[in-house]
């Protein structure tokens, strides 16, 4: 006989029950007594039994409803219950109908008995072991699911997250649980943006598969340098980009970054122009840098975010990438500041951008080649003394 076996005995009659008593607990099985129906359901939910003796004849509840209501509790639906008659045929089949798994004859063998605990008892505890697996499988179920749930969720916020930053960038966020720096803050920034000249027209007049083809190289080459240097990018806007430097971590050279990114877009964009010239399409890239405080952070709605900056100094690029004359890059005073030890920088002269009340005093980034300098201020810049005294010229020209 299995070890810790319990077995729960119902009967009226005191001495039927000392008899059950007396055969099962030298065998070291824990018995719990029942006179009547009421008691036996109260012991079982109080008990975990493994085989229960249940005599039939029984006043108030009977046997038969004893049964009946075990098998309706989820908890003991599956519990052996061994039903003691006096009488033949027709108690055993009433007895099977209600639900009862065996039979003990009045007066009964104790072998027998012993016999049908043992057996019963096996079965009660093959199916504790199931249950409990079947358990544990489903804590394991949940525990995974809740895992897969977490990891979706970091994979959905590392989707977003790149949306707007570089890989590397967007990998520690990620990794310091550094979401709070999208939230809403303030901060010096360089802010850059790039727009093709001659898009409008090339587009009137082009397929759609050439615009979209154009346009594709184009941002191919700006997602991988922006990426390489680590850039934000805020937005494409077709054939327009705006990206910035100083946000949402720290860069130690922000407007250098900047301009150092917008001279090897303006090499790399120029080689595929020429390529674009030789199929009939007439496009230059037109480029502004501004350095200034922004508010930034996460906007839009739920389902749909975007990391944007707000301020006067994102303004202010785009309006110097507007006034740029084909292959320019123009800075404002505090980038070429910044960044004039490194880069040639030539004075273009005082500006009066759209929506600013007073004017601004813009430059012109030259490559550092010295043949490159020189072709681009024979191009661009005339003479740079004339420029300064007619800002407009640069442009015009």
């Amino acid at each position: 006989m299995p070890t810790d076996v319990t077995v729960l005995a119902v009967d009226d009659q005191p001495a039927n029950l000392r008899l059950l008593d007396a055969v099962l607990t030298p065998r070291g099985v824990t018995v719990h007594r029942a006179s009547g129906g009421e008691e036996a359901l109260a012991l079982l939910a109080q008990h975990d039994v493994d085989v229960v003796l249940l005599d039939i004849v029984m006043p108030g509840m009977d046997g038969y409803e004893v049964c009946r209501r075990i098998r309706k509790d989820d908890r003991t639906a599956f519990l052996p219950v061994v039903m003691i008659t006096a009488s033949g045929s027709q108690e055993r089949l009433s007895a099977l109908e209600c639900g009862a798994d065996d039979f003990v004859q009045k007066p009964f063998d104790q072998a027998e008995l012993v016999a049908r605990v043992t057996s019963l008892s096996r079965v009660k505890r093959s199916h504790d072991t199931i249950r409990d697996q079947a358990q544990e499988l489903a804590r394991w179920n949940d525990e995974l699911e809740a895992r897969v749930r977490r990891q979706v969720g970091e994979l959905e916020r590392l989707g977003r997250l790149r949306r707007f930053l570089s890989p590397q960038l967007a990998d520690l966020v990620i990794a310091s649980e550094g979401e709070a720096l999208l939230e809403s803050h303030r901060r010096e920034i360089a802010v850059l943006f790039f727009d093709l000249r001659g898009f409008t027209s090339f587009a009137e007049t082009s397929e759609p598969e050439e615009v979209m083809a154009v346009l594709a190289e184009f941002h191919a080459v700006l997602g991988r340098l922006v990426h390489a240097y680590d850039g934000t990018l805020e937005r494409f806007t077709g054939d327009g980009v705006m990206v910035f430097f100083n946000d949402p971590l720290p860069c130690e050279d922000p407007a250098g970054s900047a301009v150092r990114l917008a001279l090897e877009v303006r090499e790399e964009v120029r080689a595929a122009a020429d390529r674009w010239n030789d199929l009939g399409h007439d496009l230059a890239l037109g480029t502004g840098i501004a350095q200034g405080f922004a508010t930034l952070g996460r906007i839009g709605f739920e389902g749909r975010f975007d990391y944007a900056a707000i301020g006067s100094v994102t303004n202010l690029a785009a309006r110097l990438c507007a006034e740029a004359a084909p292959w320019q890059v123009l800075v404002s005073r505090r980038v070429q500041a910044a960044v004039e030890d490194r880069v040639v920088v030539v004075l273009v002269g005082d500006l009066q951008p759209r929506g600013f009340s007073r004017p601004v005093r813009v430059y012109d980034v030259q490559p550092l080649h010295e043949e490159e300098v020189s072709h681009d201020h024979a191009q661009l810049h005339p003479g740079a003394a004339d420029a300064a005294q007619d800002p407009g010229r640069a442009r015009r020209e």
